[in-house]
């Protein structure tokens, strides 16, 4: 039974990975006909990002030394979020930042290649595991399509400081991989607090006020798919 078991959930696993696969074949040629048909010369960093992250995380996990380079990746890609959050915060301030123009049609500083670097990172850092693929497949679909058009840039970098809650998750498997397990420990416990504080500050309340800012600003987004894309593709 068990065997069995096994052998649907590696078949269930290759059939996403089959689908996966194609549907990357098609990405990759939507963004090299973007660049060198419609002269976006810009998405090249997606290209580099992705080839650059395919070959580290190879490495890595021939290897097998410590926390995989997608973990530091990720972190590293945390830092540069709010990086562009508190740049944008000193340079314009909150009630500036936020206003539905800046979120809809301009590009903070580093957002753009932020967005072309997450689009390159979610094409390789993944498992076979089908939820995941979904997600991910979510993801580049409205983020290529963002780096397309040029539009909801800002909206996405806010979605990314989810990516803030990432830290702790890295911290507490370092902890783990370290030895660090003793539920009754004072580390364990601050890093346990700590990722609690962070899931619901960057991801519960920076998702709701994403969502708060779509329904309120709904009417200025015209009838372009932007908003119905936004409303669904993000719980997605």
């Amino acid at each position: 039974m068990a065997r069995a078991g096994q052998q649907q959930q590696q078949q269930q696993q290759r059939s996403s990975a089959l689908f996966f696969g194609a549907t990357m074949v098609l990405w990759g040629i939507s963004v090299v006909f973007e660049i060198s048909f419609k002269g976006k010369r810009d998405l090249l960093a997606v290209v580099g990002d992705s080839a650059s992250t395919r070959g580290e995380l190879d490495r890595a996990l021939l290897t097998l030394q410590g926390p995989s380079l997608r973990q530091h990746l990720r972190l590293l890609a945390s830092f540069y979020f709010v990086l562009i959050l508190v740049n944008q915060w000193l340079d314009k301030g909150l009630g500036s930042m936020f206003d539905h123009s800046q979120l809809f049609g301009g590009a903070w500083w580093g957002a753009y290649t932020a967005l072309c670097f997450s689009c390159g990172y979610f094409a390789y850092d993944h498992g076979w595991i089908p939820s995941i693929l979904v997600h991910h497949l979510t993801l580049l679909v409205c983020f290529t399509l963002a780096l397309y058009r040029n539009v909801t840039i800002n909206y996405l970098i806010l979605s990314l400081v989810c990516e803030l809650h990432s830290i702790f998750l890295h911290v507490r498997k370092v902890g783990r991989m370290s030895g660090v397990r003793d539920s009754y420990s004072r580390i364990v416990r601050v890093e346990w607090a700590l990722n609690w504080v962070a899931f619901f500050s960057a991801r519960f309340l920076c998702h709701l006020l994403i969502t708060y800012k779509l329904i309120r600003d709904a009417p200025k987004f015209g009838k372009g798919i932007e908003l119905p894309l936004a409303l669904l593709g993000w719980p997605g």
